[in-house]
């Protein structure tokens, strides 16, 4: 897949690369584009479609060596494969008979008008297709033009082809000749701008394609995000085409010059705590935690299978409560790829274990999303039957591993453990939860869940995050045939992109997800279900339910003046560059800024997150939220371990404006003194201005304070119905108005915990099997 056909070279630094993309060649429209990734140290880039021939199932794409992704692409031989290609992204053009049409192209932006010049044409436009470039070899594609052009004018700076002068010159002179209706330039920012005010001089409605900085390509991120009429747009979702009028073209031309100096490799610096020394502390770390498991392991041993030591409740009760080893703070706050939490030792679990008093009706039980049989998983660790206590977490649960590490069990299973009504600590659930998961990993005795035999019915996923994962889990144990489709280059969603390593390690999500493979599920990568594939294709495959469970990817931002400065980026955009794409590896291509001053706006996990990472990263960082300590939505271990790896707090503050430097980056921002009200719809009390404020300086703000549902799944169905921020509706057996689609996880609820995600799935999949069965 992904084969280059072939290659030609337009000039020294410019080719035309044709690669196999079938269901991208066959779904495409004019005006979208395309996300590549060369390798897998390479950056996410977006190129624009010149030509898509379904036949042939290929894409045609023009590509400039401008930084290191790029250079890898162009170097590529024919038959070489390019490792992942998503899409088709964007809006496409919209095409209709306007009459007489100007279709200005800049030198590889030719190729990106190509494919809207001939659906123009084919929609019945008269269309002026006005060429320009430096000099001759820069002007590419001509003869593809001219086939669907009424006329081709070919400019050049030098003269060396066509007329002599910039694009400006040939558009003005067809404007002045005869009446032109529509205006539509692609080239360079500069060209566009000047194109777009020309044809507003003369009262010509123009648009321009905008090809911006991005990351995911599908809004996951924000960074594409410019000023659009007054509002602040996606270029990935909302674009790429724009009336020209409306573009905030100075915005534009900073926010393009993001990462001038750090796409430098010279400039590049190393990663704090990626050194060889540290990489020895940890591998000597790893050592002396192995040994001591291995060391606890013939206790283990001896008692397996033994029944539980034959203690009164009171006893049980007086057992404190086991406190979970970790790296000490000022080491780990210099690595971000050392988890934090250590995990428990055998006999540190099974002290623990023996705390649960395996009430006859567990509420515990009850407080677990995803019905964890939690007495019978503890009490099989009580008596060392490790392996066992394993088992029963994957009866009800396909990512035990997972929830054992970022589930908030103090607000779930926990907070409802009978000790709390005794003044007595909570049985920690959640570090025996891991323990039994990491215990079965490291002991190579893993086993898989019964699988009913296969009935040959086949349903789709769309999305591999949390909720997507828990239902394929329970649907192939059912004895269906699962599918799922992600839209990123891996399987995971949040869990691979939004949570930091030192939490949640990647090869921790990696054996979860094995796992599900060797049950039967099958994966694919870089497939957006409502544009590679549509809902409608997948029932003519086959496909008898499909679940949604595409997450809340979309960046909130708070709408004040300044947002849109450079190096303010959504807690998405940070965590993706950092998380998914190694961006702080100097060895990988994709670009980011390593802030000095911090600010991280929110109180949530996600904001603890990117404080915490960027920390990591060398910063001084300071977190701001508009409420008091108290009313912190974030875990409080998460907020424990950001004190103890030095984050600063400024509570009871907001952010109000952002002040720029002439480059356009941020350098300050206004904070509002905010005062505690009334309690509002949350139960917390409401933030109020005083009417104060201070200023704050800063060279990087990340913006965490929450995420929207993408609407790029559910206005891809017809029927749907969606609720506010276009979450899909549902009934209480995750059934939404179409009565083969099912959804679950946040692009229900709008936001949630993992685990909620996952008892959506869960409970999807018992509602989609009984009316499969029916």
């Amino acid at each position: 897949m992904n084969k280059i056909i072939s290659k030609k070279q337009f000039s020294e630094k410019v080719f035309c690369i044709e690669v196999e993309a079938p269901l991208i060649a066959r779904s495409c429209r004019a005006g979208n584009f395309i996300i590549v990734r060369v390798d897998k140290n390479s950056e996410r880039v977006p190129y624009t479609i010149a030509k898509a021939e379904p036949e042939k199932g290929t894409l045609t794409m023009v590509i400039q060596e401008v930084g290191r992704s790029s250079t890898k692409l162009c170097d590529l031989k024919v038959g070489d494969e390019v490792a992942d290609i998503v899409g088709p992204l964007g809006t496409p053009s919209h095409i209709e008979n306007y009459g007489t049409v100007v279709c200005a192209g800049g030198g590889i932006g030719i190729a990106a008008i190509l494919p809207i010049l001939t659906a123009l044409k084919k929609a019945g436009n008269r269309v002026i297709s006005v060429l320009a470039g430096r000099t001759k070899e820069l002007v590419i594609m001509v003869d593809d033009v001219k086939e669907y052009s009424d006329e081709v004018i070919i400019m050049t700076d030098d003269g060396s082809y066509g007329e002599k002068g910039v694009v400006t010159v040939g558009v003005e002179k067809v404007i002045q000749r005869e009446h032109v209706d529509k205006v539509l330039a692609i080239g360079p920012p500069v060209m566009m701008k000047f194109t777009s005010l020309l044809a507003k001089k003369y009262g010509i409605p123009n648009d321009v394609s905008l090809n911006t900085i991005m990351v995911d390509g599908t809004g996951m991120c924000g960074a594409c995000r410019l000023t659009i009429g007054g509002k602040t747009r996606f270029v990935c979702i909302d674009g790429p085409e724009f009336n020209g009028d409306l573009v905030d073209w100075d915005e534009m031309f900073k926010r393009m010059g993001t990462f001038k100096n750090e796409e430098s490799l010279a400039n590049r610096a190393t990663e704090p705590g990626h050194t060889a020394a540290n990489q020895g502390k940890k591998d000597g770390a790893e050592c002396a935690l192995g040994a001591d498991k291995k060391a606890s392991e013939g206790v283990a041993a001896a008692v397996n299978e033994a029944e539980p030591e034959a203690l009164k409740p009171k006893e049980r009760v007086a057992i404190p409560r086991v406190k979970m080893p970790e790296l000490d703070a000022e080491y780990r706050a210099k690595t971000r790829l050392e988890e934090v939490n250590i995990g428990l030792t055998p006999e540190m679990a099974m002290q623990e274990a023996k705390r649960c008093l395996d009430c006859k009706k567990p509420s515990c039980v009850e407080g677990c999303p995803v019905n964890i049989q939690i007495p019978k998983f503890i009490k099989n660790i009580e008596r060392g039957n490790f392996l066992e206590a394993a088992r029963v977490l994957k009866e009800t649960s396909a990512l035990p591993a997972v929830c054992g590490r970022v589930c908030p069990q103090e607000k779930q299973c926990e907070s409802r453990c009978i000790h709390l009504k005794m003044k007595s600590p909570a049985v920690a659930i959640g570090y025996l939860e891991r323990f039994a998961a990491d215990y079965e990993r490291e002991s190579g005795q893993v086993a898989l869940p019964e699988v009913a035999p296969s009935n040959g019915i086949k349903v789709a996923v769309v999305g591999s995050g949390p909720s997507g994962l828990s239902f394929a889990g329970d649907m192939v144990k059912r004895g269906y045939e699962v599918y799922v489709f992600e839209a990123l280059h891996e399987i995971g969603g949040v869990l691979k992109y939004g949570i930091p390593e030192f939490r949640l390690p990647n090869k921790i999500v990696d054996v979860e997800i094995d796992n599900l493979r060797r049950l039967g599920v099958h994966f694919q990568t870089d497939t957006i279900i409502g544009k590679t594939i549509s809902i409608d294709e997948l029932k003519a495959k086959g496909f008898k339910g499909i679940f949604v469970g595409s997450g809340a990817g979309l960046p909130n931002f708070m709408g004040i003046p300044g947002e849109n400065a450079i190096n303010i980026l959504s807690s998405n955009e940070y965590l993706t560059r950092v998380n998914l794409m190694d961006a702080a590896n100097p060895d990988t291509d994709t670009p980011i800024i390593i802030g000095k001053k911090v600010l991280v706006i929110g109180g949530g996990n996600t904001a603890m997150d990117s404080c915490r990472t960027a920390k990591r990263l060398g910063a001084d960082v300071t977190l701001v939220y508009r409420r008091s300590e108290a009313e912190m939505p974030a875990r409080l271990e998460e907020v424990k371990h950001a004190k103890e790896e030095g984050i600063n707090f400024l509570t009871l503050h907001n952010p109000k404006e952002y002040k720029a430097d002439e480059n356009g980056r941020v350098c300050a921002a206004v904070l509002d003194v905010m005062e505690l009200g009334e309690p509002d719809a949350s139960g917390r009390r409401r933030p109020v201005e005083t009417g104060k404020t201070i200023t704050v300086d800063c060279d990087q703000v990340i913006v965490a304070v929450g995420v929207s549902p993408n609407p790029l799944v559910p206005k891809s169905v017809e029927g749907l119905e969606l609720g506010r921020k276009n979450t899909i509706v549902v009934n209480d057996n995750m059934q939404s108005s179409r009565p083969e689609i099912y959804a679950g996880g946040d692009i229900v609820r709008g936001g949630a915990t993992v685990i909620l995600a996952m008892g959506d799935g869960r409970r999807a999949a018992a509602s989609m099997a009984e009316q499969l069965k029916a």
